[in-house]
Formats: C-alpha cells, structure tokens, sequence
C-alpha cells in the first residue's frame, strides 16, 4: 500500500497520476514558457528565515480574520475553475472541505457547479470572483445572484483582458469547459479550424479589453458587498486601486498562467503592501507549497494567502477529504513554523523574521 503525501509535492504527483492528461496539464500549466510558474515557487525558496530563540512558545495562535471574518488560519482557498475536472464533487466538494476548515472559500465564475449549488451545500463564509464581459449585464446578474445568495464579497480579477497564450491547452485542443453559472446568459461556438485553443477563442469572443479603473467604480455601484481587485503586480495600480475604493487588494499574477516573465508574486508583495499603507487589506497568491512559505508572506506585510493548486490536487487524489488534508497540512507547517521561529502568535511575525535577496545584496554594499 503506498504510503499517504506527507506533502502538497506529493499531493500534485498523485494528482498526476490520478487525472487524464488533458485535465493535469489544464491544471498544472502556466503560460508559455512557463518561467514565471516556476518562479513562483522558486522566489519563495530564495528567501530565508530568521528565527528568535528563548520566546514562550508552548501556546502557539495561527486564528485570525479577514474583512471581519474569523478564520482558523490566515490561508483562503483561490478562485480556480472547473474542479469537476479534478472529483465529480466539484466546487461542492471544494466549499464542504473548506467550510469545515473554517476559512474563506473564494468561488470562481467558471466553476463547474452553479452559484446556487455552492452556497446550499453548507453554512460558510464565500466570496465570488468575477470577469466583467464585454455584455456587461451578464455581469450584473452574477453579482446578483451572488448577493442574494450570502455571499460576502465580490473578488474581480483584473489581469485578463485576453487569454494567456498556455501552450499544454493548444496542444491538448482543450475545449472551452462548461461553465454552469453562464447557462442561460450567454453562449459562445468555437471554430475548430482556427488556431490556438478553443479556451483562447472563446475568451477573445468575450473577455472585455476595454475594462479600465473607471468600471472597478461602476462595479461597486452596482452592489452593496465589498469589492476586492485580484491581479495587482506594480505599486502604481495598487494607488489606483485605493483611488477607486476597493475593500481589498491581491497580490497575483494568475497563477503565471496569463503574462509569462512577470515578477513572481512573492517578489512585489512588500513594495504594494507600503505603497497601500495599510487603507485595505493585502492577499497574496501564487507558488504557496508550504507553512514556510505562508509565514514569508506574512513577513513580508500579508494578511493571509491564497492557495489555488495544491487545492485542486487534493480534490483529485482524496475528494473533499483531500482538499481537507492540504488546508490542515499548510496550517500544521505554519503552527509549526511559527513555534520554531519564536512567534506564538501571528502579530508577533514581523519583517525582521525574514530575509530576501534584496537584503542580502544591500549587506554587501
């Protein structure tokens, strides 16, 4: 009998082994050369911690809150689409697992079951995330679904405006996956002698382009929850995004699955988070493999991550029980990490736990 992942690495190998190809590589895969994917994990590596030795750490606190929620960790489940890719449950699975993990469940629009039949499938606290099409309506009905269905923020993700070229889904002739919550508003046929694939044509026919700063207020004119922008990289959309009076700014490339060669997540988050100056609260995603990392991000001004893969590995290989399994295994790594490094709880992890390339090369100066 093979023994159980100890880890999320051993989770994303048996998730390989689990799944048709077609459906790993979708998972799996980021954008064209796929550098920044591996950057993301990697720029986590480069970073080093700094323990404090002789603190009391016999009480060790990971809790904590977001946008007034409580949570029992600082880590929040990513918008990512299509999880019946991954189990039959689906995003029902998903939001069970994370429900009883007592924290933040982030549904993406192209989930794979409806709005409808997440937000019946247990009491929890869920934030929606949206693509604003060119048919703004379709928008307008989504976040009022989302509303009257308890959910407690709107996530808009603003790095889209085409598709990233992915490469393993040209290959694959991925076919544009069926996303419930559009049944009824909208419906796009491919054509299968053109190039590239059929998730890029069916983007191109739909994604809006023209989405700038001005639609993020016309966003929050149409509901009263609070509107959260995903997808923020450089200290200047960050200003621009407290100027258009978002409730919450997240730190991410897409998973590197849109523009290949941008900074890894990790790599910027401190300079938004000075640039925001503590008026919202900061989320960061992308390349989040263990508790180690999770403290970093702390370290380094976040209030909590997201974690979008590893999450979709456990559904794979365990169903919901695994999605449980790779929450409880990055809480454990970070109660653990916490302990080790001398912080008992999270306000005491501060900038001076960690040290980045940046530091080291300031040192030698």
């Amino acid at each position: 009998m093979e023994s159980p992942p100890l880890n999320l690495r051993e989770f994303e190998e048996l998730a390989r082994r689990a799944l048709p190809k077609m459906f790993f590589d979708y998972i799996r895969g980021g954008a064209e050369d796929e550098f920044t994917l591996r950057q993301n994990t990697e720029a986590f590596q480069r970073i080093s911690l700094i323990p404090r030795v002789l603190v009391d750490v016999s009480s060790v606190n990971i809790s904590t809150s977001f946008l007034g929620y409580d949570l029992s960790a600082p880590i929040m489940v990513a918008p990512t689409g299509q999880h019946k890719f991954a189990h039959p449950g689906g995003e029902v699975s998903t939001a069970r697992a994370a429900a009883k993990c007592k924290t933040i469940m982030v549904l993406s629009f192209s989930s794979s079951c409806k709005i409808e039949e997440v937000a019946s499938s247990c009491n929890a606290i869920r934030f929606f995330q949206l693509y604003v099409y060119k048919r703004r309506e379709i928008a307008v009905k989504l976040v009022n679904r989302a509303e009257s269905l308890g959910f407690k923020a709107i996530v808009v993700t603003v790095d889209t405006p085409r598709l990233g070229r992915r490469e393993a889904d040209i290959r694959n002739k991925m076919i544009p996956p069926k996303i419930s919550n559009l049944e009824g508003l909208l419906s796009i046929d491919v054509d299968s002698q053109k190039g590239g694939s059929y998730l890029e044509q069916f983007a191109s026919e739909t994604f809006d382009p023209s989405l700038s700063w001005k639609d993020i207020v016309w966003l929050k004119s149409i509901t009263k929850l609070p509107v959260l922008v995903k997808g923020i990289l450089s200290t200047e959309d960050a200003r621009k995004a407290i100027e258009a009076g978002v409730s919450g700014i997240i730190v991410s490339n897409h998973g590197a699955r849109q523009l290949d060669y941008v900074s890894p997540s990790i790599s910027v988050l401190e300079e938004v988070v000075k640039a925001v100056g503590g008026a919202v609260p900061v989320l960061v995603d992308g390349g989040i493999r263990r508790g180690t990392d999770v403290f970093k991000a702390l370290a380094l001004g976040a209030n909590a991550v997201m974690v979008g893969r590893p999450i979709l590995y456990g559904l794979a290989v365990e169903g919901e029980q695994g999605v449980i399994k790779v929450i409880e295994m990055l809480k454990n790594e970070l109660e653990l990490t916490m302990a080790l490094a001398g912080c008992p709880t999270l306000k005491d992890i501060t900038r001076k736990h960690v040290q980045t390339p940046a530091d080291r090369l300031r040192s030698l100066m």
